[in-house]
């Protein structure tokens, strides 16, 4: 049986460095590696400034184009300026698959609208305190917190977050119901991957890693909310995951013992 080879996604990565740390760049990287092939690598900034010095040899280790821009006016970000444009004539091209924008700043949430708005796709990468506007316009945002704690750098969490602990963050648990009731066939299972995407859909800065897991499965059973199905794929041999969620027992209703004696 002939096989074919899946092309990976050509990306073109940008990074506001005025509004990002050096210190994140390979653990950057290696995430982008997970979607595709970061064709275009460029950081801006001012450079001439003593504040960007931290920056040189991770440019030249990772073969980022540093992209100079004077700041003009005090108070004013020229950086985002030549970022935004830079972005667009890329977009024009018609030659890449998707935008990595690498910022907390939310000047940027109209750009990832638009090139959202042309089907490509956008990752966000950004510190917890990126604003809602920004995260929201993109396809899927990874918080550089979560980076960093793969590393081994200020790990927020320790070890995984336990049953009791998941299944009181209300929130979480929302996420997790709506999506697999969204994702449910005729058989009553729900398609793990399908379940991801509806996810992503209506929280792109959902990651299982957040609450120490690492994939989407590990995080739903350890709720102990979901039943799991394994499945082997007779053809490629491969897993497919399935869950459903677990219904509570409905308590059974006793019957009045006052209305049975007058019978």
């Amino acid at each position: 049986m002939e096989t074919r080879d899946i092309i990976p996604k050509k990306l073109v990565v940008l990074i506001d460095a005025d509004n990002a740390s050096p210190n994140n760049v390979k653990d950057l990287f290696q995430e982008v590696a997970k979607y595709g092939i970061a064709t275009v690598r460029r950081a801006y900034g001012d450079w001439t400034g003593s504040h960007l010095k931290g920056w040189k040899e991770v440019l030249l280790s990772y073969a980022i184009q540093p992209i100079q821009q004077f700041g003009y006016t005090t108070g004013k970000n020229s950086t985002d300026s030549a970022l935004i444009i830079d972005a667009m004539d890329l977009l024009y091209t018609r030659t890449f698959d998707g935008f990595c924008i690498v910022s907390s700043d939310s000047d940027f949430t109209r750009l990832a609208s638009r090139i959202r708005e042309a089907g490509l796709t956008v990752y966000g990468f950004g510190e917890e305190k990126t604003p809602k506007p920004f995260i929201s316009a993109c396809d899927k945002f990874i918080f550089t917190e979560i980076l960093k704690s793969e590393a081994g750098e200020g790990a927020k969490i320790d070890k995984p977050l336990n049953s009791r602990t998941l299944k009181g963050n209300t929130s979480l648990v929302n996420l997790l119901r709506n999506a697999v009731e969204a994702a449910v066939d005729e058989s009553g299972w729900a398609y793990l991957a399908n379940v991801g995407q509806h996810i992503a859909n209506q929280s792109p800065e959902f990651d299982p890693r957040i609450y120490g897991y690492s994939k989407l499965k590990d995080l739903v059973k350890a709720t102990t909310l979901f039943n799991i199905d394994e499945r082997k794929d007779e053809k490629s041999r491969i897993k497919q995951i399935y869950v459903q969620s677990i219904k509570k027992k409905t308590p059974a209703v006793k019957a009045d013992n006052a209305d049975t004696d007058n019978l």
